[in-house]
C-alpha cells in the first residue's frame, strides 16, 4: 500500500528591529533551535557610543540639578539674612523717628536749636531709606530663589530625558541579540555576517515545529 501527502508548518522570519550590520550568525541551516535561543547578533558599536553619550548627558544633568539646589539654598540663606537686616533697619528707623519727633517739639520751645532738630530729621530719613534698601534686597533674593527653582525643574527634566534615552538605547542593544521566538528548525539564512540590513530586515527563516500539520492522500 502506498500514498502521498504533504506537511504544512508555520514559517517564522527572524528580523532586526533597527537597521544595522550583522555581526554574528550562531546557527546553520537545518539546525534545531529552542524558544529564546540567540540565533544571531547585530553590531552594536554605534548604539554603545550613543549609550555612553546619553550616560554622560545624564551625569551632566544630575550635576546641574545639584548646582541649582546649591544656588537655591544660598538664595534662601541670603533672603533670611536680608530679612534680618530689614528688621534691624526698621528698628533703627523707629528710633530715629521718635528722636526726630522729640527734637522737633523741643525746637519749637527753644530747648534745642533748629540745627539739632534738622540733623535728627535727616537721620530719620536716612534710616527710612535704609529700610527701603533692605526690603529691595529681600526682593532680589526672592527673585534668585525663583530662578534657582526654575533651574532645578529644568535640570530635572533633562535628567528624565537622559534616562529615557538610555532606556531606549539599552532596549535597542538588547534587541540586537536576535532570539528564536519558538522551537523550530532553521530553514534558510537570509543574511550573512557583515551584511547591512534595514529595519525589519530578515536575517533567517525558521519552521515552527510546534505547529505542524500532516495531510495524506490515499490512492
Amino acid at each position: 500500500a502506498g500514498g502521498n501527502g504533504r506537511i504544512e508548518a508555520t514559517e517564522i522570519n527572524v528580523a532586526t528591529k533597527i537597521a544595522g550590520r550583522v555581526s554574528a550568525i550562531l546557527v546553520n541551516e537545518g539546525d534545531f533551535v529552542t524558544a529564546g535561543q540567540v540565533v544571531a547578533r547585530m553590531d552594536t558599536a554605534t548604539l554603545q557610543a550613543q549609550l555612553r553619550q546619553a550616560q554622560a548627558q545624564l551625569r551632566q544633568a544630575r550635576s546641574a540639578v545639584e548646582t541649582a539646589r546649591s544656588q537655591l539654598a544660598q538664595s534662601e540663606s541670603e533672603k533670611a539674612a536680608a530679612q534680618a537686616v530689614v528688621l534691624q533697619r526698621q528698628a533703627e528707623f523707629e528710633a530715629a523717628r521718635r528722636q526726630s519727633t522729640r527734637s522737633a517739639a523741643l525746637a519749637k520751645t527753644g530747648a534745642i536749636s533748629e540745627q539739632i532738630a534738622d540733623d535728627d530729621r535727616a537721620r530719620m530719613l536716612s534710616a527710612e531709606a535704609a529700610v527701603s534698601a533692605a526690603r529691595a534686597q529681600v526682593s532680589a533674593t526672592e527673585a534668585g530663589i525663583i530662578t534657582a527653582r526654575s533651574q532645578i525643574a529644568g535640570a530635572q527634566s533633562q535628567v528624565e530625558a537622559a534616562q529615557a534615552t538610555i532606556e531606549r538605547i539599552q532596549a535597542d542593544i538588547d534587541d540586537s541579540e536576535l532570539r528564536a521566538p519558538r522551537d523550530g528548525r532553521v530553514q534558510y539564512l537570509v543574511a550573512r555576517v557583515g551584511e547591512v540590513v534595514a529595519a525589519g530586515g530578515r536575517v533567517l527563516n525558521l519552521v515552527d515545529l510546534t505547529d505542524v500539520y500532516m495531510t495524506f492522500f490515499l490512492p
